[in-house]
Order: structure tokens, then sequence, then C-alpha cells
């Protein structure tokens, strides 16, 4: 007698998606979560020392460029923390999205042998990303402390920090609500991919990664808080640093703005991954 019994049934409407066969795969996910972070750098020099020589290196190319030559304000904070504070959580968002968006292209091979949920693709990069994230945020910590116990007065914690696990989710949500779009749309018109590192680059300017929104002129900070990713941003390094911005309104209309997205990414990804094989 056969130990599991397993049915296959059509799927029949949009929604009709199975959530309980992804914890049933869960073995398959730690898989590709494992995979995920130990081939890319098994035959590098350096190794997962990669996760935070990359923020410390972009940190210092954008204190010199936008700090030093450009002197873009930083609120009077050490420019190393409200840089690498943008870089740490922006770096979580832009992986996840570009990982996420090449799903059905990269996988395609896999896709067409074995049966799978094909969430699990998407949800390991997510995971793996999480992994790498909290490496260079711990990175992130051990710089913020050491200026906080130095006595540097300009930065002010405050009790939004019980809120950066929530800035952490909503990022991840919408990397890879994004994703399973951009990766459902690039089935069938493949020239999006080429828009993708473009695409991100022009996000990161368009959101207040660099700069603060304080010193956005007033005609133009409609334009940078209709930014879902600005309230995160902001409130990211509102809890850290006291500087920036953080009101309720804001993080709900991210939230929304999330929920909606991710919805209509898991029905978009769902109808895609019926027929993807015959156009990829």
């Amino acid at each position: 007698m056969n130990a599991y019994n397993i049915d296959i049934k059509p799927k029949k409407h949009l929604l009709d998606i199975n959530f309980k066969e992804i914890w049933f795969y869960r073995d398959l996910l730690y898989m590709f979560i494992k995979r995920s972070i130990i081939t890319v750098y098994k035959q590098t020099i350096l190794g997962p020392l990669w996760f935070i020589v990359q923020p410390l290196m972009t940190t210092a190319m954008y204190i010199l460029v936008f700090g030093r030559i450009a002197q873009l304000s930083t609120d009077g904070l050490p420019q190393i923390l409200f840089y690498m504070s943008g870089i740490v959580i922006w770096n979580y968002f832009s992986e996840s999205f570009t990982t996420t968006a090449h799903t059905f292209n990269q996988n395609a091979q896999i896709f067409g042998k074995v049966y799978f949920p094909r969430l699990i693709m998407p949800l390991a990069e997510i995971l793996s990303g999480l992994i790498k994230f909290f490496i260079q945020f711990s990175l992130f910590i051990a710089i913020y402390l050491y200026f906080y116990f130095s006595g540097n007065t300009s930065i002010q914690p405050n009790w939004t920090l019980a809120l950066v696990p929530v800035y952490i989710g909503l990022m991840a949500l919408i990397g890879l609500a994004a994703g399973l779009i951009f990766s459902s749309l690039t089935t069938k018109y493949r020239d999006l991919n080429h828009l993708l590192t473009f695409g991100v680059q022009l996000l990161m300017y368009a959101t207040p990664v660099i700069y603060p929104v304080s010193t956005i002129p007033e005609k133009y900070k409609i334009f940078i808080q209709a930014n879902p990713l600005t309230p995160i941003l902001e409130g990211f390094k509102y809890a850290f640093l006291g500087a920036g911005h953080f009101s309720w309104d804001a993080l709900g209309y991210s939230g929304g703005f999330t929920a909606v997205l991710l919805f209509f990414g898991l029905i978009i990804f769902h109808q895609t991954e019926r027929s993807f094989i015959d156009t990829v």
C-alpha cells in the first residue's frame, strides 16, 4: 500500500491556489533556498563575504559621490549610517524583485520536466534573500551601535523600531508581487527583460535611498510620496536614526498597495503557469 495518496486535479478558477501544497513541498523549498545561497558564491574568492563587501563598497561610493562631491544633505546624520540604512533594505527589495522576475525564463527546463508548486521558486528567492539581508543588516547594526555608544547625539532611535519587521515584510512582499507580474509578462514579451535593471535603477532614484524627503522641493514631493516604497524607506530610517518621517497613514498606504499588488501578482502568475511552457 502506498504511504501517500496524491490527487492531481485541474484548477478551475483564478483563485484556485493550493497553499497547503507549498507546505507539503517544504523540503524542496529548503533545497532551493540552500542552492540559491551556496551555488552563487561557491566558486568565488571571498564567498559569503561578498554579502558584506557589497554594501560597504556601495556606501563608500555614495559617500564620495553624493556626500562629498554633490554634497546632498543627510539631515545632519553620519553619512555612513544614512546611506547604509537605505542601501541595506533597498538591496533586499531590489534582489527580491529581480530574481523573482526571472522565475519562468530561468526555470523553464525544470518546470517542463517535473511537477511541483511553481510558487516554490519565487518564495525560495525571497527567503534566501532574507538571509543575505540579515547578514548586511547585522553589519549596519554593528556600525550603528558604534556611533550610538560613542555619544553621537544626532542619532535618536524611537519606539517605531518595533515596526522594523513590518518594513522588512512589506519590502519582501512588494518585491515578490512585482516579480511575479514581471515574470509572467516576460513569457510573452521578452524585451521587458532589457528594462528590468534599468527600471530598478530609475526606481531607486525615485525612492529616498540616497536623499531625505525633507530636501525635495514641495512641488515634487507628491510624486516621491506616491511611491509606496517611500514610507518604508523613511520609516526604516526614522526608527533607527530619528530623522525622516513616519505616519500611520503613509504606512497604511504602503500596506494597502502591497496587498492589492500581491493579489494581482498571484492571479497573473497562477494564470501564466498553466500555459507558459508553450511560449518560453
